[in-house]
C-alpha cells in the first residue's frame, strides 16, 4: 500500500506559478508518516515547490488543510478523486468547517489526527473509509513517535527544524482559530521525549512551532531547565506576558532562545479588551508619550531588550477602534523600537471564531463570508467593512505598513541595536539572512489569488456558476 502526504500551496501569482522561498518542513505530514505502518510506502509531496505527479500509482492521499490553502487543496483532490484514488483531509479548515471539506474529500479528519490515523489507515486499507473521523485532542507526539525527517530530503527547505514542545494555549482571543479548535486548552509533550527527539537531530536551530510555547510558565520552566544543556538554538512563539517571570527570561537565556513571535495585536487598549487579548494586559505600565503616539508596551519591550531577545513583532490591523492614524502608528512602534521581523496582518474572520460570529451578525463580512473560496479574494486584502475606514483604505494601509518595514533603510537602520541584533555574530547573521527573503515574500505574495485556476473548487465548468449556500458552506456544484 502506498499513501502521498501533499502539503497545498496558497495559489498563483497572476504572471507565474508562486514558489515559496521561506518554506518550512511541513512538520505535522511528517509525524503522520510517522505513525504509519512500516510496511506502508509513505511519498511527500510538497506543492510549495513541486509539481504533484497526479498520475502516479497511490491508494490514498492525505492533505493537510489550512484556511489559505483550501481552495488549493480542493483542486489536488479533485485532480486525485477523477483518477479514483480516495482523499483524506486533516487539519484546522475540515475541523473548523468540516460539511465544507466533505464535498471535496472522501473522508476528513477533525481534531488531532495523531489518536485516529491509524484507524484511517486500517479502513483506507480495506476499502471502507468512513466519511469522518474525531481525533481526541490531548499531548502531541504520544507515546514518543518521531516524525519521518526522511521524506524533506533534497527539497530545499529552511535550515531549520521544526518541532513541538505543546499545543493549544489558554487565552480566548475572540478573532483565533486555535483557540477554537483547541477550546483554550494547552497539552505539554513528556520533557525526555522532547529531548530524544533533538538529540535525534542534526540540528542546533530548532524552532517550536507551539501556538503558545509559554502558554504553562512552570511546565516551560521544567522544560528549559532540562533544556539547557543541550547548547541548542531555538525560536519559538510566545505571549508578552513572559516578561513579568523573572526565572522564566533567564531560563530563555540559558537553553538558547533567540527570540519568539510575539502577538503585539494592538497598541489600543480597547481594541485588546474586545479581543480578549488577555496576556497583553498583564504587561502594560504607564503609557508614555512616543513621538506621535502611545507606547502601551514600554516596560516589556525593555525586558525582551534586556536579554537580549530579538521579537517577531506581530500585529493584526483593523480592529473596530483603528483608524488609518493608529495603523501607521503601530508601524512607528515597531520601526522604533527596531524589532527583528515584524507581521502587520490584516485582521481575518476565520470560520467559526466569535469575531467571525459577530462581523456576521453586524452584516459586515465580504466575499459572501467565506473569502478563503472566493474567486475574487486576494491575499491580504481585507474580507471585512471595518468601523473607521473602507476595505480598501485598511488593505492599502496595511500594505504600507509592510513596505516601509521592509525597504532597505528599514532593515539597514533596525539593524543598530546592540542590545538584539548586534549582541552576537549568531544574531546578526539571522538577522541579516532572514530580514531580505521576507521583504521579497511579503512583495510576491501581496494581492495573490487563492487557487491555481478560476473556476469553483470541485467542480469543471466556469467560475460563473460559484456559489454560496450560506456563510461556511460552498457548493461544489454548479
Amino acid at each position: 500500500m502506498r499513501i502521498t502526504f501533499i502539503k497545498p500551496n496558497i495559489g498563483r501569482l497572476e504572471h507565474s506559478l508562486y514558489v515559496d522561498e521561506g518554506r518550512m518542513e511541513p512538520l505535522q505530514l511528517g509525524v503522520l508518516a510517522g505513525l504509519t505502518p512500516a510496511d506502508i510506502d509513505c511519498r511527500l509531496y510538497d506543492d510549495r515547490i513541486e509539481r504533484i505527479p497526479y498520475d502516479d500509482p497511490t491508494d490514498l492521499v492525505a492533505i493537510t488543510v489550512e484556511i489559505y490553502t483550501a481552495r488549493r487543496a480542493y483542486e489536488i483532490a479533485e485532480e486525485f478523486r477523477l483518477r479514483g484514488v480516495p482523499v483524506v483531509m486533516g487539519g484546522f479548515h475540515p475541523t473548523l468547517v468540516p460539511d465544507e471539506c466533505l464535498q471535496h474529500a472522501d473522508a476528513i479528519v477533525t481534531g488531532d489526527a495523531e489518536r485516529i490515523w491509524h484507524r484511517v489507515v486500517a479502513d483506507a486499507r480495506r476499502g471502507q473509509l468512513r466519511r469522518t473521523y474525531r481525533g481526541d485532542l490531548g499531548e502531541p507526539q504520544a507515546g514518543g513517535v518521531l516524525p519521518r525527517r526522511d521524506l524533506f530530503r533534497g527539497k530545499g527547505y529552511l535550515p531549520i527544524t521544526l518541532m513541538q514542545f505543546s499545543r493549544g494555549c489558554r487565552f480566548s482571543c475572540d478573532f483565533c482559530a486555535i483557540s477554537v479548535f483547541f477550546n483554550r486548552r494547552n497539552f505539554v509533550r513528556r520533557t525526555h521525549e522532547v529531548l530524544e527527539e533533538i538529540a535525534n537531530q542534526n540540528r542546533k536551530l530548532v524552532f517550536f512551532v507551539d501556538d503558545n510555547f509559554l502558554s504553562n510558565h512552570e511546565a516551560a520552566k521544567a522544560f528549559l531547565r532540562e533544556l539547557v544543556p543541550l547548547r541548542i538554538r531555538w525560536v519559538s512563539q510566545a505571549s508578552l506576558d513572559m516578561t513579568n517571570d523573572p526565572e522564566l527570561m533567564r531560563l530563555l537565556v540559558d537553553s538558547g532562545c533567540l527570540g519568539n513571535v510575539i502577538g503585539f495585536e494592538s497598541l489600543n487598549p480597547y481594541n485588546l479588551q474586545q479581543m480578549k487579548k488577555g496576556p497583553n494586559f498583564l504587561v502594560s505600565s504607564k503609557r508614555k508619550p512616543l513621538r506621535d503616539g502611545w507606547d502601551y508596551y514600554e516596560r516589556a519591550v525593555q525586558i525582551l531588550r534586556d536579554h537580549h531577545l530579538q521579537t517577531w513583532a506581530a500585529f493584526t490591523l483593523g480592529h473596530d477602534h483603528d483608524t488609518l492614524a493608529s495603523i501607521r502608528e503601530t508601524s512607528d512602534f515597531a520601526v522604533h523600537h527596531k524589532f527583528c521581523f515584524a507581521a502587520y496582518n490584516i485582521l481575518m474572520p476565520y470560520p467559526n471564531t466569535p469575531f467571525y460570529a459577530r462581523l456576521q451578525s453586524e452584516g459586515r463580512l465580504l466575499y459572501d463570508g467565506c473569502w478563503w473560496l472566493h474567486p475574487d479574494y486576494r491575499f491580504n486584502y481585507a474580507a471585512f467593512v471595518p468601523r473607521h475606514m473602507t476595505p480598501e483604505a485598511l488593505t492599502e494601509a496595511c500594505w504600507q505598513c509592510r513596505r516601509v518595514w521592509n525597504s532597505p533603510a528599514s532593515i539597514f537602520k533596525r539593524m543598530w541595536d546592540f542590545k538584539t541584533h548586534l549582541s552576537s555574530p549568531v544574531r546578526l547573521a539571522a538577522y541579516l539572512q532572514y530580514n531580505p527573503m521576507y521583504a521579497r515574500e511579503a512583495r510576491k505574495k501581496q494581492g495573490m489569488l487563492f487557487g491555481l485556476f478560476r473556476r469553483a473548487p470541485g467542480s469543471r465548468v466556469p467560475v460563473r456558476s460559484f456559489t454560496v449556500v450560506d456563510d461556511a458552506r460552498v457548493s461544489s456544484r454548479p
